[in-house]
């Protein structure tokens, strides 16, 4: 069984646009064994996928990974398609990119990892670029429940979105989102007794929490291909503006931008996402929160531009 599981990549059923012809095979997982549901060429219908909701089989297909590259190449099809809406699109991104980032942050091999990411954010900075209201679409489809997964998924999107509003190029939002999405990566050396503790941290579990910027230094600076800005979203992103943050209570303009993106869009997502010990609050709560009551933690004209970023949202979720 490990030895076949090891030949499949997971992938979400919402990747994948209904009646579009396939050029790969797709497979389910049945008692324990993957079994072929479509060959390719064949087409996922409404049909089908109204039956395998009827079967239980939740949001998740499989491709083999001599197939990987065909799936990659059918998404990139998908999202320059004419046919399809930019919602749709944006849908079909957020879903396809969710299923990779989960086998990259499972990955024994970070190195692999943050290499295979790359392409994740590539597509984002395109399909913004390409889209006029990706960004709004996008953050309008933010999960509400906290999984690491989703999290440092949705933190990236944010701060592309906060990184756009502030007039980053093309090449500056790649970095900032690569940072953004690898911004708690030193948590894979926290143990999951503190990372998954239902409550509030103990003085000392707190202050093992508290060492993951500096482990996720670590893991990037190790990794030649990590730039020094990706290197401060990590390392950085909880110094506070005030100077009181850690690890080494920066102030101020002493903390790198993308770092100070990231402070603002991490707080957002913890604020706005369902967790076992808080009731998540509206989006626009979030931020006078952060404005009002925690406001000296972030750059203050960062924070105003991320209203600019939920106006979009709101304008997006209207339509």
């Amino acid at each position: 069984m490990n030895s076949e599981k090891s030949s499949f990549l997971k992938i979400r059923l919402s990747s994948i646009h209904p009646s579009t012809q396939l050029t790969f095979s797709i497979y389910v997982l049945i008692n324990g064994k993957f079994t072929l549901y479509l060959r390719s060429g064949d087409k996922l219908t409404f049909e089908k996928l109204q039956l395998l909701d009827s079967k239980a089989q939740g949001d998740f297909f499989y491709v083999q990974v001599s197939e990987w590259v065909a799936y990659k190449t059918f998404i990139q099809e998908q999202i320059n398609s004419s046919e399809i809406a930019p919602l749709e699109k944006a849908q079909i991104l957020k879903a396809s990119s969710m299923a990779i980032v989960e086998e990259l942050f499972e990955h024994p091999d970070v190195n692999v990892a943050l290499d295979s990411s790359r392409p994740i954010i590539e597509n984002f900075v395109t399909f913004m670029q390409a889209e006029p209201e990706a960004m709004a679409h996008l953050i309008g489809l933010s999960g509400h429940d906290f999984y690491t997964y989703n999290h440092s998924l949705d933190v990236s999107i944010y701060a592309l979105g906060l990184g756009k509003a502030l007039g980053m190029n093309p090449k500056e939002l790649e970095e900032l989102g690569l940072g953004s999405l690898f911004h708690d990566i030193g948590k894979r050396n926290v143990s999951l007794d503190i990372l998954c503790k239902k409550g509030p941290l103990s003085k000392d579990e707190w202050t093992i929490m508290q060492l993951h910027p500096q482990y996720g230094y670590v893991i990037l600076n190790a990794n030649p291909t990590i730039t020094d800005a990706m290197k401060a979203a990590c390392f950085e992103h909880h110094e506070s503006f005030q100077g009181n943050g850690y690890p080494q209570q920066l102030q101020s303009h002493e903390i790198h931008p993308h770092a100070r993106i990231v402070a603002i869009t991490d707080t957002y997502d913890a604020l706005t996402t369902q967790r076992s010990y808080n009731t998540p609050l509206m989006p626009l709560d979030a931020l006078v929160m952060m404005k009002e009551k925690i406001h000296g933690r972030y750059d203050p004209d960062m924070l105003n531009a991320m209203y600019s970023v939920l106006f979009n949202q709101k304008k997006s979720n209207a339509s």
